[in-house]
């Protein structure tokens, strides 16, 4: 009897082709989405702005469900809205307003797409041998001492920085039918077999429909504070700390300066924001805690030269581990080269070759 897989579908061309293909490999295959907004946020429906959290959540679904249809297979939508209030949207909340930088589509594939989603998937009854995605990422399961995650063959769509805080048992029964394609194949079958309107529709690239993050707190966050330099000096005052990041320029309105200043670091305690030059936002360091190795501790890999990645879009730099301490969950890595704005709460994330063999929350660079 044919394997059953569970597709993620989010009304996107990835998802699409994904089951598509599963379907034309013999799979059994059904349609399956999350459904996360619940309407608890006042945040404005932004007409032809698509993202993962959002009052157009149901034209979402819809599409999904145009997708199932079109291939004659199942399809579910699972709400999984209070998990995501409490994993993703407070966690995010949380984060700011510690002064931190968190990554919320990582935390929510690892709490959510790839967790919550699989358990209230089975309360409900569906049953499934693997769960697939659209996400451009390869797997391969060798050795304790070799990667299992690796790079998409297209690097400029690969999303394993996103899956990086995923472990094995997590990834065991996953399908990635992308990760040997480019975006430009995919998008050329989708109009080979006559899915124009998939392979043409505009894509979510952000995790608020809005596109505003603002939305997510209350005025009570909005608590005015010093912008200081990096001698305690007062140079202004800021609209409160969720509204600022490690590395911004834009947006901080202080003038008269010799040179631009940067956000360097957030006091959170003391409700201030530490202004600098860019030099000062240069690290050759960098420390993470909530450690996911997806290798043995004791992997050849993890002494030699590693690729570290500390936010999305950085090109990654080369980097060698200088502290590893799997029990306490902590890590330390040494750049060879210094690297700008390392931020508190966003994803370190390791590679040997194409493998991703680590990832952390940075504490410190």
């Amino acid at each position: 009897m044919a394997k059953r897989v569970a597709v993620g579908l989010s009304g996107g061309v990835d998802s699409a082709l994904a089951a598509y293909l599963l379907k034309q490999q013999g799979y059994e295959v059904i349609g399956m989405t999350m459904a996360t907004w619940d309407g608890s946020i006042n945040m404005p429906h932004v007409e032809g702005r698509e993202g993962c959290f959002g009052p157009g959540e149901d034209a979402s679904i819809a599409e999904a469900k145009t997708v199932a249809d079109r291939l004659g297979i199942p399809h579910h939508v699972v709400s999984v809205s209070d998990e995501y209030k409490r994993q993703v949207l407070d966690y995010f909340r949380a984060e700011y307003r510690a002064g931190r930088t968190p990554n919320p589509c990582v935390r929510c594939n690892q709490n959510i797409k790839f967790g919550a989603l699989h358990i209230a998937a089975r309360r409900m009854g569906i049953e499934f041998d693997y769960f697939a995605t659209g996400h451009y990422a390869r797997l391969d399961f060798k050795s304790p001492d070799e990667p299992f995650l690796y790079e998409s063959l297209d690097h400029g769509k690969d999303q394993t920085y996103f899956l990086s805080r995923l472990t094995a048992e997590q990834l065991s029964t996953v399908l990635f039918p992308l990760g040997g394609m480019t975006k430009v194949e995919v998008k050329e079958l989708a109009k080979q077999i006559g899915w124009i309107d998939f392979a043409t529709k505009k894509e979510s690239m952000d995790f608020l429909e809005c596109g505003d993050y603002s939305v997510l707190f209350d005025e009570s966050d909005n608590v005015p504070g010093d912008f200081v330099d990096m001698n305690g000096k007062v140079l202004g005052k800021h609209k409160g700390i969720v509204h600022y990041t490690i590395g911004q320029r834009k947006g901080l309105n202080i003038g008269g300066q010799p040179e631009p200043l940067f956000v360097v670091s957030i006091d959170a305690k003391a409700n201030r924001v530490v202004l600098g030059p860019r030099s000062a936002l240069s690290c050759t360091e960098v420390a993470g805690v909530d450690l996911n190795l997806m290798v043995s501790e004791t992997s050849p890999l993890l002494k030699g030269e590693l690729s570290a990645h500390i936010r999305l879009g950085h090109r990654g730099a080369a980097a060698h581990i200088v502290h590893l301490d799997p029990a306490a969950g902590t890590i330390r890595v040494r750049f060879d080269e210094p690297q700008f704005a390392s931020a508190p709460g966003q994803v370190l994330v390791l590679y040997a070759g194409s493998g991703v063999v680590a990832s952390a929350i940075i504490t410190a660079g």
